[in-house]
């Protein structure tokens, strides 16, 4: 079963596939571990993902390990309906095209469910929502889930914390292979990416305000900086606000920031980083962008009801013309600009991430029955795996410790 924009698609969909693969070893190395071994075999996975090249090397992993995959697209902007129909040619249910709907989404959404999946894999959280709210008589058959991203992992430990979740999550994003490498190199590069394809500004000379300094921020603001930008940085958290100073950048509040900046990323995981208040501050001319999951954190309706008129620019990119007369641009509807306006990460960092995503679903293939509703860090020995394996693809090799070492480290002992 699927249901992608154009079937047609496929070959070119394929080329992307191929190219992605030639830059994800750690995932062909599992998946060639996979063919053998077939972990999922007879059992049903359910992703809600950003349908890109790159996912689509981890469906045809899980695939090949045994898995009957069904696919839907975790963002209404992200889809690249050439991959997506190329799945589909490969016997993946893929239910996802660019620019759907509110209402389609959620059927798409349904759609996964009725295949009755064992595990699931978000990224946001909203198949997860959704069987709890809607369909909770599908608690009793699904094993286990994991979660791709920061909005996510948020929304479900609220939901553990409020003994609302009934069955155990693994939290994907928070392992260090995940966070330090795809949230860090990954959103910095696809974001500055996105601004450029869009824009073709050039930054330097202008003046980037970066919204939260989480790793997403931190990569923002540092390739920001390395093509030429001023870079001002907003917190509400004083650790992450004090590391961004120590780091070099100028940091402010956002009612000061409002009126200095020429380009505004956000990148918080909140809503209404950006409102009317910082609106009305903004010079002639901006640019608003947003790397955050969910398209909450600008807020579109107060830039809407500031404005007389609207047109499009450029592709993903809305000139909103101000009632004073004043111009603001927007990227992507305020979605995630990454992937609505460019191509997401570059392949090798996801192959990081999508390689923790594979082996966690092996572990919770044996584990699930001994683990209760809750949020679980990925395993240490799968992190230290994956990261392993990517030196060793980069012919990258590191020492190790000798027994004495070993033993030094884990005494008591032996002082100055």
């Amino acid at each position: 079963m699927h249901k992608v924009k154009d079937i047609k698609l496929a070959p070119q969909g394929k080329l992307k596939i191929a190219w992605a693969e030639g830059e994800m070893p750690v995932l062909e190395i599992i998946k060639k571990e996979f063919a053998k071994t077939k972990p999922f075999k007879e059992l049903t996975l359910a992703a809600c993902l950003h349908v890109t090249k790159e996912t689509a090397v981890l469906m045809k992993v899980l695939a090949a390990g045994g898995a009957k995959i069904a696919l839907c697209g975790s963002n209404p902007l992200s889809t690249q309906d050439d991959v997506a129909a190329a799945l589909v040619s490969e016997g993946i249910n893929v239910f996802a095209w660019k620019h759907i709907s509110n209402a389609d989404y959620y059927k798409c959404l349904n759609q996964l469910l009725d295949f009755k999946p064992q595990l699931t894999i978000d990224d946001g959280a909203d198949v997860i929502s959704l069987i709890h709210s809607d369909r909770p008589e599908q608690l009793k058959t699904v094993w286990a889930g994991q979660e791709e991203t920061t909005t996510g992992v948020i929304r479900l430990k609220a939901m553990a914390k409020d003994g609302a979740l009934k069955y155990p999550v693994v939290a994907v994003n928070d392992t260090p292979t995940k966070h330090m490498f795809d949230n860090y190199y990954g959103t910095g590069q696809s974001t500055l990416d996105a601004l450029m394809r869009v824009s073709n500004i050039l930054l330097p000379g202008k003046c980037v305000v970066v919204v939260g300094y989480g790793y997403c921020g931190k990569g923002i603001a540092l390739r920001a900086r390395g093509l030429g930008a001023r870079v001002i940085v907003t917190e509400v958290d004083s650790l992450p606000g004090l590391q961004a100073v120590m780091d070099g950048f100028e940091v402010m509040p956002m009612n000061r920031a409002a009126r200095i900046g020429d380009v505004f990323l956000t990148a918080t995981g909140d809503k209404d980083v950006i409102t009317v208040q910082h609106l009305k501050l903004m010079k002639n001319g901006v640019i608003l962008g947003n790397s955050g999951h969910f398209n909450v954190e600008i807020n579109v309706p107060d830039l809407e009801k500031l404005s007389s008129t609207k047109r499009i620019m450029r592709d993903e990119l809305v000139e909103y013309k101000l009632k004073d007369g004043r111009r603001i641009h927007l990227i992507a509807e305020g979605r995630l600009m990454n992937l609505a306006a460019a191509e997401g990460h570059p392949s090798s960092v996801m192959d990081l991430s999508f390689a923790d995503q594979a082996l966690t679903a092996v572990w919770l293939v044996k584990n699930h029955k001994n683990l209760s509703a809750k949020v679980y860090d990925v395993p240490a020995e799968i992190d230290e795996r994956v990261a392993k394996l990517k030196l060793a693809s980069m012919g990258v090799k590191i020492d190790t410790l000798t027994p004495e070492q070993k033993k030094y480290l884990s005494s008591w002992q032996e002082g100055t």
